[in-house]
């Protein structure tokens, strides 16, 4: 139930708080914050919160937030948080999830047991889960996914006539397949050799004939070098500029220029990160996947 919930957030994710506070009609507090000259942190709370609590996180550039969520999280215990959520629109370190190299640490699992020992429970928007088949799998409270999904498809919908959604890539499959199906669009994945952080290959899997407005889609845009191969793909094969839509704007320094500059029709990105291509408002799904958790889990 989120009647009598308190929703606690950091200055910088006060205006998607705002939002969820209204359509969840829950009671709205700031965690306020005072950075010291050696960027030492010092968060105050409110006095007292309902027994029931969440923190909304965006967890973008997560080591410089993590100690301050965790800080919050235990004096909001000692405010009177009797059950204890945590809403991060952004998830982060879901991507290394197995050893790619002897001594490899996997951050997926180490992380979501991090966070399961201070909450109890999680809701996030689309984590990028690859050989993690569900969230159950890694953390020890209960998980709802919030999908960016029917969002994109309704403004697809809304913006765009005879559409061809294309992924970046085969991880992409699984959110093309299903904004393709909502908006009742064809769909393909390209092909994407990895060779650093940075460096990536984008080729050709087989893309339809000319006639249709292509649409690229990802989860993340980290330093957006995927999609901007995959924008040049397009346009060269194609000869259109498309749109590229993504779920998280992380944005690397310098990343989204480059992307501007790959030359798309449109940047568009859910709001799960605050960044200027947000266009696409999610904040109803994430609303309706914290009143479904809170409710099974009372």
């Amino acid at each position: 139930m989120t009647e009598n919930l308190t929703l606690l957030h950091f200055p910088e994710d006060a205006q998607i708080a705002a939002r969820l506070a209204s359509l969840l009609k829950a009671r709205i507090a700031p965690i306020n914050r005072h950075v010291f000259p050696d960027e030492e942190v010092l968060l105050s709370l409110p006095e007292n919160v309902d027994e029931q609590c969440a923190i909304i996180c965006v967890l973008d550039r997560p080591n410089s937030k993590y100690l301050q969520l965790v800080f919050a999280a235990a004096v909001a215990r000692e405010r009177g948080a009797q059950r204890l959520g945590l809403i991060a629109p952004y998830l982060p370190y879901m991507r290394q999830d197995t050893h790619f190299l002897p001594g490899d640490v996997v951050s997926a699992r180490l992380f979501a047991n991090e966070i399961s020992q201070h909450f109890d429970w999680l809701v996030t928007v689309d984590p990028h889960l690859h050989r993690i088949g569900d969230l159950a799998e890694v953390f020890n409270i209960p998980c709802a996914k919030a999908s960016a999904a029917p969002a994109f498809a309704q403004w697809i919908l809304e913006h765009l006539s005879s559409p061809l959604i294309i992924g970046p890539d085969r991880e992409s499959a699984q959110w093309i397949k299903e904004i393709a199906s909502l908006c009742g669009a064809s769909y393909i994945a390209l092909s994407k050799e990895r060779q650093g952080d940075a460096q990536v290959s984008i080729s050709n899997s087989g893309l339809p004939q000319k006639g249709k407005m292509p649409v690229l889609i990802d989860d993340i845009a980290s330093t957006a070098e995927t999609m901007a191969k995959a924008v040049a793909l397009v346009r060269g094969e194609l000869n259109i500029r498309p749109y590229c839509l993504c779920v998280h704007a992380v944005f690397a320094p310098g990343a989204f220029e480059r992307l501007i500059a790959s030359g798309p029709m449109d940047i568009l990105t859910a709001n799960t990160i605050p960044h200027r291509s947000n266009r696409i408002d999610i904040t109803a799904e994430i609303a309706a996947a914290v009143q479904a958790l809170t409710n099974r889990t009372g």
